[in-house]
Protein backbone atom coordinates (compact mmCIF):
# COMPACT_ATOMS: atom_id res chain seq x y z
CA UNK A 1 0.00 0.00 0.00
CA UNK A 2 2.78 2.52 0.80
CA UNK A 3 5.01 2.04 -2.62
CA UNK A 4 3.04 5.26 -4.05
CA UNK A 5 4.36 7.42 -1.18
CA UNK A 6 7.81 6.01 -1.58
CA UNK A 7 8.00 6.35 -5.09
CA UNK A 8 6.86 10.07 -5.14
CA UNK A 9 10.04 10.23 -2.52
CA UNK A 10 12.38 9.63 -5.02
CA UNK A 11 15.93 9.51 -3.87
CA UNK A 12 14.99 11.16 -0.56
CA UNK A 13 15.64 7.71 0.71
CA UNK A 14 18.28 6.36 -1.50
CA UNK A 15 21.62 5.39 -0.07
CA UNK A 16 24.74 4.05 -0.79
CA UNK A 17 26.85 2.09 0.92
CA UNK A 18 30.94 1.48 -0.57
CA UNK A 19 31.97 -1.65 -0.12
CA UNK A 20 34.16 -1.03 2.60
CA UNK A 21 31.68 0.13 4.44
CA UNK A 22 29.92 -1.68 7.71
CA UNK A 23 32.16 -4.90 7.82
CA UNK A 24 32.33 -5.69 11.45
CA UNK A 25 30.22 -6.86 13.63
CA UNK A 26 30.53 -4.39 15.96
CA UNK A 27 28.67 -0.87 15.63
CA UNK A 28 29.47 -0.01 19.60
CA UNK A 29 31.22 -1.53 22.04
CA UNK A 30 30.24 0.70 24.50
CA UNK A 31 26.65 0.17 23.90
CA UNK A 32 24.45 -2.56 25.48
CA UNK A 33 22.87 -3.92 22.41
CA UNK A 34 26.52 -3.33 20.87
CA UNK A 35 25.25 -4.32 16.97
CA UNK A 36 23.09 -0.94 16.76
CA UNK A 37 24.05 1.35 14.64
CA UNK A 38 23.74 5.23 16.40
CA UNK A 39 21.78 6.50 12.73
CA UNK A 40 19.33 4.18 13.34
CA UNK A 41 18.71 4.43 17.30
CA UNK A 42 18.90 8.46 16.77
CA UNK A 43 15.94 8.46 14.10
CA UNK A 44 14.21 6.13 16.02
CA UNK A 45 14.17 8.43 19.06
CA UNK A 46 13.45 11.44 16.94
CA UNK A 47 10.50 9.59 15.57
CA UNK A 48 8.80 8.72 18.49
CA UNK A 49 9.09 11.98 19.50
CA UNK A 50 7.41 13.70 16.82
CA UNK A 51 4.96 11.11 16.90
CA UNK A 52 4.39 10.68 20.39
CA UNK A 53 3.70 7.70 20.47
CA UNK A 54 5.94 6.29 22.63
CA UNK A 55 8.74 7.36 26.11
CA UNK A 56 12.48 6.29 24.98
CA UNK A 57 13.77 8.63 27.62
CA UNK A 58 15.12 5.64 30.54
CA UNK A 59 14.83 2.80 27.68
CA UNK A 60 17.80 0.71 26.22
CA UNK A 61 17.08 0.21 22.12
CA UNK A 62 17.74 -3.07 21.41
CA UNK A 63 17.23 -3.60 17.25
CA UNK A 64 16.26 -7.01 15.63
CA UNK A 65 16.06 -8.48 12.69
CA UNK A 66 11.78 -7.85 12.76
CA UNK A 67 9.52 -7.51 15.51
CA UNK A 68 9.24 -11.44 15.44
CA UNK A 69 13.46 -11.69 16.46
CA UNK A 70 12.49 -9.43 19.53
CA UNK A 71 9.22 -11.19 20.47
CA UNK A 72 11.98 -14.65 20.57
CA UNK A 73 14.56 -12.32 22.09
CA UNK A 74 12.21 -11.28 24.75
CA UNK A 75 10.33 -14.18 25.60
CA UNK A 76 14.14 -15.47 26.40
CA UNK A 77 15.34 -12.35 28.58
CA UNK A 78 11.99 -13.02 30.76
CA UNK A 79 12.37 -16.43 31.53
CA UNK A 80 14.23 -17.86 34.32
CA UNK A 81 16.87 -20.80 33.31
CA UNK A 82 16.69 -21.97 36.54
CA UNK A 83 12.61 -22.38 36.91
CA UNK A 84 11.78 -25.93 37.67
CA UNK A 85 9.20 -25.56 34.86
CA UNK A 86 8.82 -23.42 31.69
CA UNK A 87 7.45 -20.38 31.95
CA UNK A 88 3.50 -19.61 31.02
CA UNK A 89 3.08 -17.59 27.89
CA UNK A 90 -0.40 -16.05 27.44
CA UNK A 91 -2.60 -13.22 25.07
CA UNK A 92 -6.04 -12.62 24.98
CA UNK A 93 -8.14 -14.54 22.43
CA UNK A 94 -8.23 -13.32 19.51
CA UNK A 95 -4.47 -13.37 19.34
CA UNK A 96 -1.60 -12.93 16.87
CA UNK A 97 -1.48 -16.26 15.20
CA UNK A 98 1.97 -16.71 15.26
CA UNK A 99 2.39 -16.31 19.15
CA UNK A 100 1.40 -19.91 19.73
CA UNK A 101 3.94 -21.60 17.22
CA UNK A 102 6.74 -19.06 18.07
CA UNK A 103 6.54 -20.24 21.92
CA UNK A 104 6.28 -23.60 21.17
CA UNK A 105 8.24 -24.09 18.28
CA UNK A 106 12.02 -25.04 19.50
CA UNK A 107 10.04 -27.05 22.58
CA UNK A 108 12.17 -24.79 25.09
CA UNK A 109 12.75 -25.81 28.12
CA UNK A 110 12.37 -22.20 29.26
CA UNK A 111 8.70 -21.29 28.34
CA UNK A 112 5.45 -22.54 26.51
CA UNK A 113 2.47 -21.13 25.23
CA UNK A 114 -0.79 -21.51 27.49
CA UNK A 115 -3.51 -19.93 25.42
CA UNK A 116 -5.89 -17.51 26.10
CA UNK A 117 -5.16 -15.35 28.58
CA UNK A 118 -8.29 -14.57 30.21
CA UNK A 119 -9.12 -17.94 30.76
CA UNK A 120 -5.53 -17.76 32.37
CA UNK A 121 -5.54 -19.20 36.06
CA UNK A 122 -2.58 -21.06 36.63
CA UNK A 123 -0.67 -19.73 39.66
CA UNK A 124 3.21 -18.39 40.00
CA UNK A 125 5.02 -16.42 36.99
CA UNK A 126 3.67 -15.59 33.16
CA UNK A 127 4.43 -13.81 30.18
CA UNK A 128 1.54 -12.00 28.92
CA UNK A 129 1.87 -10.78 25.04
CA UNK A 130 -0.25 -7.82 24.99
CA UNK A 131 -0.96 -6.56 21.43
CA UNK A 132 -2.33 -2.94 20.85
CA UNK A 133 -3.96 -1.93 18.70
CA UNK A 134 -4.50 -5.78 18.79
CA UNK A 135 -3.72 -7.99 15.52
CA UNK A 136 -6.49 -9.71 14.21
CA UNK A 137 -9.07 -7.39 15.49
CA UNK A 138 -7.77 -4.06 15.70
CA UNK A 139 -9.27 -3.24 19.45
CA UNK A 140 -6.94 -1.33 21.31
CA UNK A 141 -5.55 -3.77 24.47
CA UNK A 142 -4.50 -4.08 27.92
CA UNK A 143 -3.24 -6.87 30.21
CA UNK A 144 -6.01 -9.03 31.06
CA UNK A 145 -4.47 -11.55 34.05
CA UNK A 146 -2.96 -8.31 35.76
CA UNK A 147 -1.45 -10.97 39.22
CA UNK A 148 1.79 -9.64 40.58
CA UNK A 149 3.98 -12.48 39.07
CA UNK A 150 2.81 -11.23 35.38
CA UNK A 151 5.90 -9.74 33.29
CA UNK A 152 4.66 -7.98 29.93
CA UNK A 153 5.32 -7.52 26.56
CA UNK A 154 3.29 -5.35 24.83
CA UNK A 155 3.91 -5.36 21.13
CA UNK A 156 2.48 -2.18 19.54
CA UNK A 157 3.51 -2.85 16.12
CA UNK A 158 0.15 -0.68 15.03
CA UNK A 159 0.51 2.31 17.48
CA UNK A 160 0.90 4.63 14.66
CA UNK A 161 -1.73 7.37 13.66
CA UNK A 162 -2.43 6.02 10.47
CA UNK A 163 -3.95 3.21 11.94
CA UNK A 164 -5.32 4.38 15.51
CA UNK A 165 -5.42 7.75 17.68
CA UNK A 166 -2.27 8.39 19.49
CA UNK A 167 -4.06 9.07 23.01
CA UNK A 168 -0.47 9.47 25.20
CA UNK A 169 2.89 8.12 24.83
CA UNK A 170 3.32 4.55 25.30
CA UNK A 171 5.31 4.07 28.74
CA UNK A 172 6.15 0.12 29.46
CA UNK A 173 8.75 -2.09 31.02
CA UNK A 174 9.04 -3.43 27.29
CA UNK A 175 7.88 -2.64 24.12
CA UNK A 176 8.16 -3.51 20.27
CA UNK A 177 7.89 -1.33 16.83
CA UNK A 178 8.42 -2.65 13.55
CA UNK A 179 9.34 -0.94 9.99
CA UNK A 180 6.87 -2.90 8.20
CA UNK A 181 3.95 -1.85 9.65
CA UNK A 182 5.37 1.74 10.34
CA UNK A 183 5.96 2.15 7.16
CA UNK A 184 5.30 -0.72 4.69
CA UNK A 185 9.14 -1.84 4.47
CA UNK A 186 8.80 -5.41 5.62
CA UNK A 187 11.64 -6.31 3.44
CA UNK A 188 14.15 -4.48 5.51
CA UNK A 189 13.66 -6.50 8.28
CA UNK A 190 14.16 -4.04 11.20
CA UNK A 191 12.03 -3.61 14.60
CA UNK A 192 12.97 -2.37 17.64
CA UNK A 193 12.16 -2.71 21.88
CA UNK A 194 12.32 0.02 23.86
CA UNK A 195 13.00 -2.09 26.97
CA UNK A 196 12.96 -0.29 30.59
CA UNK A 197 15.59 -2.83 32.46
CA UNK A 198 19.17 -2.53 31.75
CA UNK A 199 19.45 -6.79 32.66
CA UNK A 200 16.76 -7.94 29.88
CA UNK A 201 18.22 -5.46 27.55
CA UNK A 202 21.43 -7.35 27.90
CA UNK A 203 19.72 -10.75 27.81
CA UNK A 204 17.53 -9.67 24.44
CA UNK A 205 21.09 -8.97 23.17
CA UNK A 206 22.71 -11.67 24.27
CA UNK A 207 19.82 -13.91 22.34
CA UNK A 208 19.97 -11.73 18.99
CA UNK A 209 24.01 -12.16 19.55
CA UNK A 210 23.43 -15.78 19.87
CA UNK A 211 20.83 -16.56 16.62
CA UNK A 212 22.13 -13.92 14.11
CA UNK A 213 25.80 -12.15 15.49
CA UNK A 214 23.53 -8.82 15.50
CA UNK A 215 21.69 -7.29 13.16
CA UNK A 216 22.28 -6.25 8.77
CA UNK A 217 23.71 -3.09 9.38
CA UNK A 218 22.91 -2.01 5.76
CA UNK A 219 19.04 -2.49 6.67
CA UNK A 220 19.90 -0.26 9.89
CA UNK A 221 21.10 2.37 7.69
CA UNK A 222 18.38 2.22 5.10
CA UNK A 223 15.64 2.53 7.78
CA UNK A 224 17.16 5.22 9.59
CA UNK A 225 17.25 7.00 6.55
CA UNK A 226 13.26 5.84 6.02
CA UNK A 227 12.58 7.15 9.24
CA UNK A 228 14.26 10.38 8.76
CA UNK A 229 12.42 10.85 5.83
CA UNK A 230 8.96 10.31 7.63
CA UNK A 231 9.81 12.67 10.71
CA UNK A 232 11.10 15.45 8.15
CA UNK A 233 7.77 14.89 6.08
CA UNK A 234 5.75 15.53 9.46
CA UNK A 235 8.25 18.79 10.51
CA UNK A 236 7.81 20.15 7.17
CA UNK A 237 4.34 19.42 6.39
CA UNK A 238 2.92 23.17 7.83
CA UNK A 239 5.45 25.21 6.32
CA UNK A 240 6.57 23.51 2.98
CA UNK A 241 3.28 22.65 1.46
CA UNK A 242 4.17 18.90 1.69
CA UNK A 243 2.20 16.08 2.66
CA UNK A 244 3.29 14.04 5.47
CA UNK A 245 3.51 9.90 5.36
CA UNK A 246 1.29 9.88 7.82
CA UNK A 247 -1.39 12.10 6.78
CA UNK A 248 -0.87 10.41 3.38
CA UNK A 249 -1.21 6.70 4.92
CA UNK A 250 -4.38 8.05 7.28
CA UNK A 251 -6.49 9.43 4.13
CA UNK A 252 -5.68 6.13 1.87
CA UNK A 253 -6.41 3.84 5.21
CA UNK A 254 -9.73 6.08 5.41
CA UNK A 255 -10.73 5.96 2.07
CA UNK A 256 -10.49 1.72 1.89
CA UNK A 257 -12.04 1.37 5.42
CA UNK A 258 -15.01 3.14 3.63
CA UNK A 259 -14.91 1.44 0.80
CA UNK A 260 -15.36 -2.07 2.66
CA UNK A 261 -17.95 -0.33 5.07
CA UNK A 262 -20.04 0.56 1.95
CA UNK A 263 -20.20 -3.04 1.26
CA UNK A 264 -20.67 -5.04 4.39
CA UNK A 265 -23.29 -2.82 4.82
CA UNK A 266 -25.09 -3.32 1.78
CA UNK A 267 -25.97 -6.77 2.91
CA UNK A 268 -26.22 -8.91 5.82
CA UNK A 269 -23.72 -11.50 5.00
CA UNK A 270 -20.67 -10.23 6.90
CA UNK A 271 -20.08 -8.23 9.70
CA UNK A 272 -16.82 -6.19 10.50
CA UNK A 273 -15.86 -4.39 13.99
CA UNK A 274 -17.18 -0.97 14.91
CA UNK A 275 -14.92 1.57 16.56
CA UNK A 276 -15.14 4.76 18.66
CA UNK A 277 -13.92 7.98 17.72
CA UNK A 278 -10.74 9.36 20.05
CA UNK A 279 -8.72 12.36 19.74
CA UNK A 280 -5.64 12.18 18.32
CA UNK A 281 -2.65 14.11 19.77
CA UNK A 282 -0.58 13.84 16.52
CA UNK A 283 -3.24 14.80 14.10
CA UNK A 284 -4.93 17.14 17.01
CA UNK A 285 -8.30 15.83 16.04
CA UNK A 286 -10.80 13.36 16.88
CA UNK A 287 -9.83 10.53 14.49
CA UNK A 288 -11.22 6.64 14.45
CA UNK A 289 -9.55 3.70 14.75
CA UNK A 290 -8.58 1.94 10.71
CA UNK A 291 -6.77 -1.29 11.20
CA UNK A 292 -4.44 -2.76 9.09
CA UNK A 293 -6.07 -5.67 8.81
CA UNK A 294 -10.05 -6.27 8.82
CA UNK A 295 -11.93 -8.79 11.15
CA UNK A 296 -14.35 -10.18 9.31
CA UNK A 297 -17.46 -12.46 10.12
CA UNK A 298 -19.59 -14.68 8.19
CA UNK A 299 -23.30 -14.42 8.85
CA UNK A 300 -25.72 -16.76 8.73
CA UNK A 301 -25.10 -20.47 8.13
CA UNK A 302 -21.77 -20.14 6.75
CA UNK A 303 -19.68 -21.86 9.65
CA UNK A 304 -16.26 -22.18 7.76
CA UNK A 305 -15.49 -18.51 6.56
CA UNK A 306 -12.25 -19.13 4.84
CA UNK A 307 -13.52 -22.26 3.20
CA UNK A 308 -16.41 -20.15 1.84
CA UNK A 309 -14.50 -17.07 0.83
CA UNK A 310 -12.07 -19.08 -0.68
CA UNK A 311 -14.46 -20.35 -3.18
CA UNK A 312 -14.99 -17.02 -3.88
CA UNK A 313 -11.19 -16.13 -5.03
CA UNK A 314 -10.69 -14.23 -1.85
CA UNK A 315 -8.01 -15.53 0.44
CA UNK A 316 -8.00 -15.04 4.17
CA UNK A 317 -6.58 -16.46 7.32
CA UNK A 318 -9.29 -18.64 9.45
CA UNK A 319 -10.10 -17.07 13.13
CA UNK A 320 -9.12 -20.65 14.41
CA UNK A 321 -5.58 -19.79 13.97
CA UNK A 322 -5.99 -16.67 16.42
CA UNK A 323 -7.55 -18.92 18.47
CA UNK A 324 -11.20 -18.18 17.45
CA UNK A 325 -14.41 -19.47 15.78
CA UNK A 326 -14.03 -20.46 12.17
CA UNK A 327 -16.96 -17.95 10.91
CA UNK A 328 -14.41 -15.20 11.53
CA UNK A 329 -11.20 -14.32 9.45
CA UNK A 330 -8.68 -11.93 9.11
CA UNK A 331 -7.99 -9.87 5.74
CA UNK A 332 -5.13 -7.52 5.01
CA UNK A 333 -6.20 -3.83 4.20
CA UNK A 334 -2.53 -3.06 3.39
CA UNK A 335 -2.29 -4.37 -0.38
CA UNK A 336 -1.32 -3.02 -3.38
CA UNK A 337 -4.47 -1.05 -4.89
CA UNK A 338 -5.09 -3.41 -7.50
CA UNK A 339 -5.29 -6.38 -5.53
CA UNK A 340 -7.68 -4.18 -2.72
CA UNK A 341 -9.75 -3.34 -5.52
CA UNK A 342 -10.40 -6.86 -6.48
CA UNK A 343 -11.31 -7.62 -3.20
CA UNK A 344 -13.37 -4.98 -2.78
CA UNK A 345 -15.75 -6.54 -6.08
CA UNK A 346 -15.03 -9.90 -5.26
CA UNK A 347 -16.75 -9.82 -1.70
CA UNK A 348 -19.59 -6.72 -3.55
CA UNK A 349 -19.88 -9.69 -6.06
CA UNK A 350 -20.87 -12.87 -3.16
CA UNK A 351 -23.49 -9.53 -1.57
CA UNK A 352 -25.64 -9.39 -5.18
CA UNK A 353 -25.60 -13.22 -5.40
CA UNK A 354 -26.68 -13.93 -1.61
Amino acid sequence: MYERFWRQMGDKTTITIPGWQSMSYLSDGSNICWFLEAEFATEVVRLHKVVGNAVTEGRHIVVGTGSSQLILAALYALSSPDAAQPISVVSAVPYYSSYPSMADYQKSGLYQWAGDAENFDKEGPYIELVTSPNNPDGYRRKSMVNRSQGLLIHDLAYYWPQYTPISSPSDHDLTLFTASKTTGHAGMRIGWALVKDKEVAKKMTKFIELNTIGVSKDSQLRAAKVLKAVSESCEEENHKNVESFFKYSYNLMAQRWKQLREVVDAGDMFTIPQFSPAFCTFFGKETEPQPAFVWLKCEGDVEDCETFLRGHKIITRSGTQFGASPKYVRISMLDTDETFIQFIERLSAIQELE
